[in-house]
């Protein structure tokens, strides 16, 4: 949480708290001059996949509320399925290399406790293809600062300010990244 804060809230004006049951983003409003990157029960992982959707979110679509999408719930027939899949394999792929900068392991979410048969290893190939694409042609510049700062922090031991700062100059220059964001 100090990583994303102090990397994203003064450019960004966003802030990763921690929740409760469900995971949320809010925009700024009259009860919050910051926008919120809302994680599940303080589960690491969970912050690690909601920094990846608001890092492919454009600046449209981060003034709405979870980014002007809705949720199914679990119990998606087979079609729903595949939708949610086609949306989830960038910011999964994403929250695998946020991961491997933290050192911590990934699993895939495949979000479906319906009857529908879940094709787990199919959608993990398409994950992990994802990453190495992003991983060769570059991630989206938050996505890019914030990998950068978490492998500082986590892998190079080293400390808040020298991770943040070193995500910071990631930011500087990612106006030469490519740049992912849905509006």
């Amino acid at each position: 949480m100090a990583l994303f804060d102090g990397l994203f809230l003064p450019r960004y004006r966003t802030r990763l708290v921690r929740g409760g049951d469900e995971p949320l983003y809010l925009p700024a409003d009259e009860a919050s001059p910051c926008h919120r990157v809302i994680f599940a029960r303080g589960f690491f992982a969970s912050a690690l996949h909601e920094v990846s959707h608001w890092c492919i979110a454009g600046a449209r679509r981060r003034e709405f509320e979870d980014y002007g999408y809705w949720y199914l719930p679990d119990g998606r027939d087979a079609d729903q399925q595949r939708d949610f899949e086609a949306v989830e394999v960038a910011p999964q792929a994403l929250e695998l290399l946020f991961s491997r900068a933290c050192g911590r392991p990934f699993r895939v979410s495949i979000d479906n406790l319906g009857e529908v048969e879940v094709d787990r290893q199919g959608f993990q190939a398409r994950v992990e293809a994802r990453a190495e694409r992003y991983l060769r042609e570059g991630l989206p510049g938050r996505a890019a600062a914030f990998r950068q700062a978490l492998a500082v922090f986590y892998q190079e031991s080293g400390n808040l300010e020298q991770a943040v700062a070193v995500g910071q100059c990631c930011l500087e220059s990612a106006g030469s990244r490519p740049h992912e964001a849905i509006d």
